[in-house]
C-alpha cells in the first residue's frame, strides 16, 4: 500500500536529517539530488524542519551564487548534548559533544583501589561539572563503556568476577538520577563500533577487534552490527585455552587461557626475558611501555616483537577459524603502542598459520576510541529521539 502522506513526510524528513548529519551542512540542491525527492518536496521538508527548529542557515555557498538556492541548511547541534564515559579499574573519563559530535568540554578522575561508593559519587559530580562547562544546553543522552559482561535482554552491567563494584553502582546511580537516557556497553564493543565508523575499520562491515590492554578482550563485527552473544560473553578471548599455557581456564578466571599469553603482566616478563626495562606510567599498562621501547630498539627488541607476534597470531587464528572475519584489528594500549610494525608482524604469522586471507590492522583511534564509541551510542539513540519529525 502506498503510504499515508504523513508518513511520507516522516519518511522524508528523516533521511534528510541524516544526510544533513553525515554529510552536511548541504544545499536544498545538494538534499533533492541525494534524495531523489522533487524540488517542491524538498523546499516543504526544509521549512518543516527549519520551522521545528531542528535545521537552520549555516552560511552560503560560493560568492558567485546568492538566494534561496545557495543557502546551506545544518543540524542545530547546540539543541542538546551528549555524553561519552570510560569506566576503566582505575578511573573515568568524561567527554561531551554536541549533536553532531564536537568535542565541547572533557575530564577524567582517577579512582584508587580502595575506594568504594565515594568513586560513585566523585564519578558522578565529575559528570555534572564537565556538563555545566559544555553550555546551558540539556543533557540528552550518555554511552557508558565499561569492562565485563552486558546482558544482551536488560542491558545492565553484570557482576563480573575481578572488576569493582563500584561499576555497577556507578551505572545505577547514573539511570536513576540523570533526566537523560543512559546506554551502557561493553569497552571492546565500543571501540569497534568507533574504528567502524570512523578509524581503521571504516568501508568493512565484517571484522574483529582484539583489544589488548591489561588484559585482552574481542569484538565482533558481522555485517555492520556487534555481535554480543546468548549472554553478552562473544569475544572473551582471555578464557581461549591455549595449550602449553599453565593450565586452562576455570569459571572464574583466565590463567592458563588465552590471557596468559598476552596481558600486560606475562609480557612484562617476557620483555624482561629479553633486556627490555618495564617502566610502569599511571594507568598505562607495562606492556604498553615494552612495546614502545622495543620498538626504539632497546634490548633484543627483534627477539621480543616476534615472540609477541606470535603470541597474538594465535588467538588471532582462532578467532579467524571460527568466525573468518577478514580483518583483525588490535586495539588497546598495547595494539596502539605496536601500530602498523606490530600488526604487520602478526598478519605475516596468521597468513602461515591459517588458509583464511585475513588482513591485520592497527587501530587509528588509539585511547580515544571506548570515549567516541559510547558518544556514537549516545548520538545515535538522540538522533532517534530528538530528531524524529514531530518529537
Amino acid at each position: 500500500m502506498p503510504a499515508s502522506p504523513s508518513t511520507a513526510r516522516a519518511i522524508n524528513d528523516r533521511l534528510a536529517l541524516r544526510l544533513l548529519q553525515q554529510d552536511g551542512p548541504l544545499t536544498a540542491t545538494q538534499l533533492k539530488t541525494l534524495t531523489g525527492l522533487s524540488r517542491p518536496t524538498v523546499a516543504d521538508l526544509v521549512e518543516r524542519l527549519r520551522g521545528a527548529g531542528l535545521i537552520h542557515v549555516v552560511g552560503e555557498t560560493g560568492a558567485d551564487r546568492r538566494g534561496p538556492n545557495a543557502r546551506l541548511y545544518g543540524i542545530v547541534a547546540d539543541r542538546a548534548l551528549l555524553a561519552g564515559l570510560d569506566v576503566r579499574t582505575d578511573s573515568v573519563a568524561v567527554v561531551i559533544a554536541d549533536l553532531l559530535g564536537a568535542t565541547l568540554a572533557e575530564a577524567t578522575l582517577p579512582v584508587g583501589e580502595t575506594e568504594g561508593e565515594d568513586a560513585v559519587e566523585r564519578a558522578v559530580a565529575l559528570l555534572a561539572d564537565t556538563v555545566r562547562n559544555a553550555g546551558s544546553a540539556p543533557l540528552h543522552s550518555v554511552g557508558i563503556g565499561a569492562p565485563g559482561l552486558i546482558d544482551p535482554v536488560t542491558g545492565e552491567l553484570r557482576d563480573s568476577s575481578g572488576l569493582p563494584s563500584w561499576h555497577r553502582s556507578l551505572v545505577r546511580a547514573l539511570q536513576e538520577r540523570l533526566p537523560a537516557t543512559v546506554l551502557v556497553e561493553n569497552e571492546t564493543n565500543l571501540a569497534a563500533v568507533a574504528e567502524h565508523r570512523a578509524g581503521a575499520a571504516r568501508g568493512h562491515d565484517t571484522f574483529v577487534l582484539i583489544w589488548l590492554g591489561h588484559g585482552v578482550g574481542a569484538a565482533v563485527m558481522l555485517d555492520g552490527k556487534v555481535r554480543r552473544g546468548a549472554s553478552g560473553g562473544a569475544g572473551e578471548l582471555g578464557f581461549l585455552p591455549v595449550p602449553g599455557t599453565a593450565g586452562t581456564p576455570s569459571a572464574v578466571n583466565c590463567d592458563g587461557g588465552f590471557h596468559s599469553l598476552v596481558g600486560s603482566a606475562p609480557l612484562c616478563e617476557l620483555a624482561a626475558r629479553h633486556g627490555i626495562a618495564v617502566t610502569e606510567k599511571g594507568q598505562e599498562p607495562g606492556a604498553a611501555a615494552a612495546v614502545r621501547a622495543a620498538l626504539a630498539g632497546e634490548g633484543d627488541s627483534e627477539g621480543f616483537l616476534a615472540a609477541l607476534a606470535d603470541r597474538i597470531a594465535l588467538g588471532a587464528a582462532a578467532v579467524a577459524s571460527v568466525l573468518d572475519p577478514g580483518l583483525v584489528l588490535l586495539s588497546g594500549e598495547v595494539g596502539h603502542a605496536g601500530g602498523g610494525v606490530l600488526a604487520a608482524l602478526v598478519e605475516e604469522r596468521l597468513a602461515a598459520m591459517s588458509p583464511l586471507r585475513t588482513g591485520v590492522r592497527a587501530g587509528l583511534l588509539g585511547g580515544t576510541a571506548v570515549r567516541r564509541g559510547a558518544l556514537l551510542a549516545a548520538r545515535d539513540a538522540a538522533q532517534e529521539a530528538i530528531f524524529a519529525p514531530g518529537a
